[in-house]
């Protein structure tokens, strides 16, 4: 006779069986797509690198509002001034919430080096959607709420939460602001790069001999000049009374011009496997052009490859403005970008006096490893299939 403990772990074996099934059963079932997000849910860093790169992206687009102060406003006060400390209990161990004192500057008296004290009895609290100086966002809405700040103008007392640079402007703003084009040319170039390494990549591989040996030729010439060289070449050649913009458009351009290669020929790998298999064949078959067979069956075939190889593309864009802007060939001032706020990094005196100049570096790391783990990760949950 069976024990009422032994009906019990029956009961739950069977529920266990129930549970594995309909899971086995939901796998068979899944489209595409949801193999792929099972997988890469279960990639802990691509997760975490995707909410980073979500919370980075929507600074740079909220640049206007996220950033404190604007990026060109400065106080010859606070020239190199430190990361203003945040209190939370004043001298006498009263809670006042977030604040931060005053800054008064001195001398020290053995270097003769400027240093700035805290002044315990000047206290500004920090607030949340803050007034201060007004703006437009996207060049579009005009506004002044601010994320947060202080209630004083820079001019006055200043709230710098990474530390000033050697203007007296707030770095923080200037990071922030830089975001938007440190981020957006790795998007933009690589975008063009898609375009161009998909369109050749795929004449070469669909349509093979006389166009096929054309198109690797070029992509060897490109692939055998050295790349560092080449864009120091090309970008001195952007004359240097462009504006901002046109600069910024011409080095995303440069950019895709010479990045396209690697993936062109992953496409063209591709697509000579593709185009002898039975789904190509039926689709001739029914009469379907070319260009319809290319775009509606081959490469989305192989869709989620190129979106993994582009993720891990962009921080290769992301390092080459910076590279770029450091040494002057890229981006200059007043563009704001990662790469042009760490040309002041090549000041020896500054780094030593005011470390916190290299934080724009710290940005550029953060955004790479990220852009890593999650290309990563998609390339993982590319083959949901392979264990």
């Amino acid at each position: 006779m069976a024990t009422e403990g032994s009906i019990e772990r029956t009961r739950a074996e069977d529920a266990d069986v129930a549970t594995v099934g309909n899971r086995t059963e939901q796998i068979y079932v899944a489209p595409q797509w949801k193999l792929m997000w099972w997988k890469f849910r279960k990639h802990r860093m691509a997760m975490v690198s995707g909410v980073v790169l979500i919370f980075l992206y929507l600074i740079a687009i909220f640049c206007e509002f996220v950033a404190p102060y604007d990026p060109e406003s400065f106080s010859t006060r606070y020239t190199l001034a430190p990361p203003s400390r945040i209190h939370f209990f004043d001298t006498e161990g009263n809670f006042r919430g977030p604040f931060i004192y005053g800054m008064k500057r001195e001398r020290d008296p053995v270097t003769l080096r400027p240093i700035f004290v805290e002044d315990t009895s000047d206290i500004h609290p920090i607030r949340l959607f803050s007034p201060g100086q007004p703006y437009k966002l996207w060049g579009i809405f005009e506004s002044n709420i601010r994320l947060f700040g202080i209630d004083a103008p820079i001019e006055e007392h200043a709230f710098f939460l990474l530390g000033a640079d050697r203007l007296g402007r707030d770095l923080f703003s200037r990071i922030v602001y830089g975001a938007r084009i440190s981020l957006s040319i790795g998007l933009v170039g690589v975008f063009l790069s898609l375009i161009l390494g998909i369109v050749l990549g795929g004449m070469s591989g669909y349509y093979g001999g006389v166009v096929d040996t054309i198109i690797q030729r070029v992509i060897e010439f490109i692939r055998s000049i050295p790349a560092i060289p080449l864009w120091m070449g090309l970008s001195a050649a952007l004359p240097a009374d462009w504006p901002v913009v046109w600069v910024y458009f011409g080095i995303t351009v440069i950019l895709s011009l010479i990045g396209w290669t690697g993936l062109a020929r992953v496409v063209r790998g591709r697509f000579l496997a593709l185009r002898e298999e039975d789904f190509v064949l039926a689709a001739r078959l029914v009469g379907s052009s070319e260009m319809r067979i290319i775009l509606r069956h081959m490469v989305p075939s192989f869709l989620s490859y190129i979106i993994a190889t582009l993720t891990l593309a962009v921080p290769g864009v992301i390092l080459a403005e910076t590279g770029l802007s450091f040494i002057g060939l890229g981006l200059r001032a007043p563009a704001i970008s990662w790469g042009v706020l760490l040309q002041e990094a090549q000041n020896l005196r500054s780094v030593a006096l005011a470390p916190w100049v290299l934080l724009p570096g710290a940005a550029v790391v953060i955004s790479i490893l990220s852009f890593n783990f999650l290309g990563d990760g998609l390339r993982d949950a590319s083959d949901p299939y392979e264990r």
